[in-house]
């Protein structure tokens, strides 16, 4: 992560007004770049977003990842060259509460997502973060990586669907 990279880069964050959203932009901007974000409003109260002037230093857009044409033009309008994706229903509670809402924002919303990257003319470097809830719990102090088994869900392992 260097600065020289970074300065006067056009970046487009999703999910930049959660934690670890929060934290990215702020390192992005203080690299150099202009930031661009798009997400939900802050997802707590007091957040770190707020509390720490996140969008002080941004251009700073409140949108839904599942509203494909607001999408399309947010990015016509400020032709990013870097996006990262880290916009997503994370919580596993709610998300167990309400699963299409969650399908819906963290499959649909990532699928409208590239389809406007793709319509884009700018955009040179896509990097889609995702999180480590969908590798089986081992309850095991290592990091996950790609080639770990992934979790099952209730439903596939009622019906006893192999890892």
């Amino acid at each position: 992560m260097t600065p020289e990279f970074w300065r006067d880069k056009k970046v487009f964050i999703t999910g930049h007004t959660g934690f670890e959203g929060s934290w990215l932009s702020l390192w992005i901007q203080n690299l150099g770049a202009h930031v661009v974000g798009y997400s939900l409003p802050p997802p707590t109260r007091p957040s770190l977003f707020e509390v720490a002037g996140v969008s002080g230093g941004m251009v700073s857009l409140e949108g839904d990842l599942r509203d494909l044409s607001f999408l399309r033009s947010i990015l016509s309008e400020h032709q990013p060259e870097i996006v990262i994706h880290m916009a997503a229903r994370s919580l596993v509670r709610s998300s167990h509460k309400d699963p299409v809402e969650t399908y819906t924002t963290n499959v649909i919303g990532t699928v409208n997502l590239l389809e406007a990257i793709r319509l884009a003319k700018n955009v040179r470097v896509v990097v889609n973060i995702t999180s480590d809830k969908c590798y089986e719990n081992r309850d095991q102090d290592i990091r996950y990586n790609e080639t770990d088994p992934m979790a099952l869900t209730p439903t596939q392992a009622s019906r006893g669907v192999p890892n």
